[in-house]
């Protein structure tokens, strides 16, 4: 197991952008806990890959899209964005479908991942 004093916090999607105010709040977790200078990297997977979708507009009864704080990513350094390339396979997406650039995860390299970063939210 790595050193935890030099690993980065790991923000897990899980939801999609719409109905629920989840993946939201992971991303309002991850921008504080760059704010407060830790090492953030976040990884987007299941239905959390839908947050990345190029050209989404507000979803079911106005609720806003995650467009606007995905783009603050970058300005409060997070630029480690990590996407399970089976989640995306799955909803018949690729990287060519996504509005940020992002390193695909493969389901064997998921648990090295885990192992790397403390500590670890899920969204």
């Amino acid at each position: 197991m790595s050193d935890t004093t030099d690993s980065a916090m790991l923000v897990m999607l899980r939801h999609s952008p719409h109905g629920s105010s989840w993946l939201r709040e992971g991303l309002d977790v991850a921008l504080v806990g760059a704010a407060l200078g830790r090492k953030v990297h976040v990884l987007f997977l299941g239905d959390g890959v839908q947050a990345l979708i190029a050209g989404q507009t507000s979803g079911p009864l106005g609720q806003k899209g995650t467009h606007p704080t995905l783009d603050m990513l970058e300005m409060y350094d997070i630029d480690t964005l990590l996407v399970d390339g089976e989640s995306l396979a799955q909803r018949g997406l690729t990287i060519d479908d996504l509005q940020l650039p992002v390193s695909l995860v493969d389901a064997a390299s998921l648990p090295r991942v885990l192992a790397e970063h403390s500590p670890i939210y899920s969204f």
